[in-house]
């Protein structure tokens, strides 16, 4: 029986409000353990405004037998609930809830961790200096070789660099983080998602993938040399609004991006609502919809838990897929 922790993400967003839905629609129908990370009193008070069709417990401490229960709901402490307000307290919540969920996968406790969003500036505000998800967790892992992927029935994606300022992308895409990056997709592909002799295409960061070097070295000096070193399963690089516009993806099973947003806009135009983020070269499997805190309908009831219901059906293929191939 695989087991699966949730976190709450952000308490003034839309995060408790999606996973109570998710848990809603996975829980009676799936034989697992499935742990809810949240403040006991924003769970109670989701609680009152929708319905529950789980059997759930709440706990302090993670009890030695939780078969019989669909749902256990690990209480943080107290939140103050504010929707749609960025504060130092909720900022701190949403970290508790990640380390906590981490502690547990250390522990073999779950399997899987499927994060709600956060907020950075929350995060900013509660002192907590990590940018996202993903550096998080990988300094908390201790792994040093690691890449944010996007991933969805339509197509897979990657990213180079991850949460920096545009004008640093340049000096950051280095031989040895590409590198690094192309390894660590490659084997993900092969354990992850159990594809034996992955394709992976690789973008060029300049316009026109830099026109032979008259609109960009980059390409010439890093991009090119590793496409002679790793040429059997690595391609490109591509001028990339050609690449999307031509849908060459379907060509490959994933998509290396040289920066946030050169991936990002794309992906997010073919699979809004149902993309999976996903962290590649972690020791413990770890997914999260594709979109943020959404503040602007929090508290209102209406958001769409479509994106993390994906990122929990990606997380059991991924943890089966491992499995398989330990």
């Amino acid at each position: 029986m695989n087991s699966f922790a949730f976190t709450c993400g952000d308490v003034n967003g839309i995060g408790p409000e999606i996973v109570v839905k998710t848990l809603n629609k996975i829980s009676p129908k799936l034989k697992q353990k499935l742990i809810f990370i949240c403040p006991k009193n924003v769970f109670e008070n989701l609680a009152s405004t929708i319905t529950i069709n789980f059997s759930y417990k709440i706990v302090s401490t993670i009890p030695d037998f939780i078969d019989k229960l669909d749902v256990i709901i690990l209480d943080i402490g107290y939140c103050k609930i504010s929707p749609g307000k960025v504060t130092k307290s909720a900022g701190y919540t949403s970290y508790k809830s990640i380390v906590t969920s981490c502690e547990l996968a250390k522990k073999g406790i779950v399997d899987s961790i499927i994060t709600a969003p956060i907020s950075k500036h929350a995060f900013i505000k509660a002192g907590i200096n990590f940018p996202g998800h993903t550096e998080l967790l990988a300094d908390f892992f201790k792994v040093r070789k690691f890449s944010m992927m996007f991933v969805s029935k339509k197509m897979k994606a990657a990213l180079a660099t991850i949460h920096i300022p545009i004008k640093k992308v340049s000096n950051q895409l280095t031989s040895r983080k590409l590198e690094s990056v192309i390894g660590t997709i490659r084997l993900s592909l092969k354990m992850d998602f159990d594809i034996s002799n992955p394709k992976i295409a690789i973008l060029g960061l300049n316009p026109h993938a830099g026109e032979s070097g008259n609109i960009g070295i980059e390409e010439i000096k890093v991009i090119e040399p590793l496409l002679k070193k790793y040429g059997d399963y690595v391609f490109g690089p591509f001028v990339p609004d050609a690449y999307f516009g031509n849908k060459l993806f379907n060509n490959f099973d994933c998509t290396i991006g040289m920066y946030h947003d050169q991936v990002l806009i794309p992906f997010k135009l073919l699979n809004y609502n149902r993309g999976v983020n996903f962290t590649a070269g972690l020791p413990i499997v770890r997914t999260s919809p594709d979109h943020g805190t959404a503040f602007d309908i929090a508290g209102k009831g209406i958001a769409k838990e479509d994106s993390i219901v994906e990122a929990f059906m990606y997380a059991k293929l991924i943890v089966n897929n491992r499995k398989k191939h330990c």
